[in-house]
């Protein structure tokens, strides 16, 4: 009986790892994207197209070339209620240009399934759950937060999901999104610095801002520029 457990043990000890190998990217990021009642069918696409313009431009495809693992992995989630975050896009990898068309494409066909009023609280922890489930490794895991209001109203209390996430180890960069056809501010306070204070966090985190439509496609690919280099804005 001795030399038999000493033969399984041994037996055992040769097999090879079965355990799936995670995929190694040089990010991991969250594009977490703005759906909630404030956001019209206009507002909605324009923020899909400025994504998938981004994700296809040549200097985006240089970035991640100039990786050392050469790939990002994306997913592209809307939120809006506390139960009402969409993943738009599953986790994809980008290692050139043929993946980065197809995420666009898939991207700008699917339908709208989001609504409500703003659970950001519950937004970031659904996008940390998206992080932390999944079988890729980065070395950089970055939540992108876009939207036209830092108000959480309903779902998971906000400081306490922003905590649990940088407490993971997770980058929360924020995009402020300023009103499109008023041509002011979408709310009475400093978007940008309320997103500061309450949303982003983490080494090197940041607020862009995007003003009108014209500008939103750039103020997009500029942040996705510092969020796949891992550097801050200047």
């Amino acid at each position: 009986m001795r030399r038999l457990l000493v033969t399984i043990a041994l037996a055992a000890a040769l097999l090879p790892d079965l355990a799936p190998a995670q995929e190694r990217v040089d990010v991991e990021l969250v594009l977490l994207a703005d759906a909630s009642r404030s956001i019209d069918d206009g507002e909605l696409m324009l923020q899909r197209s400025g994504y998938a313009a981004a994700i296809t431009h040549p200097l985006i495809l240089s970035a991640i070339m100039g990786g050392a693992h050469q790939r990002i992995a994306l997913t592209y989630v809307e939120w809006a209620d506390e139960n009402a975050q969409d993943v738009v896009v599953p986790w994809t990898t980008i290692d050139g240009p043929d993946s980065a068309t197809d995420f666009a494409a898939r991207l700008m066909a699917a339908p709208r399934r989001s609504y409500g009023p703003n659970a950001i609280g519950s937004a970031i922890a659904a996008a940390q759950a998206l992080i932390e489930t999944n079988d890729i490794a980065g070395e950089r895991l970055v939540i992108d937060f876009s939207g036209d209001s830092a108000n959480s109203f309903r779902g998971l209390p906000l400081p306490l999901a922003r905590q649990r996430a940088l407490d993971a180890g997770i980058i929360i960069n924020g995009l402020a999104v300023l009103c499109r056809t008023c041509s002011g501010r979408p709310v009475g306070y400093d978007l940008e610095r309320a997103f500061a204070e309450l949303i982003t966090g983490g080494p090197g985190s940041f607020v862009i801002t995007a003003e009108t439509d014209e500008s939103f496609a750039t103020a997009v690919r500029n942040k996705l520029l510092l969020e796949i280099a891992g550097l801050a804005p200047r």
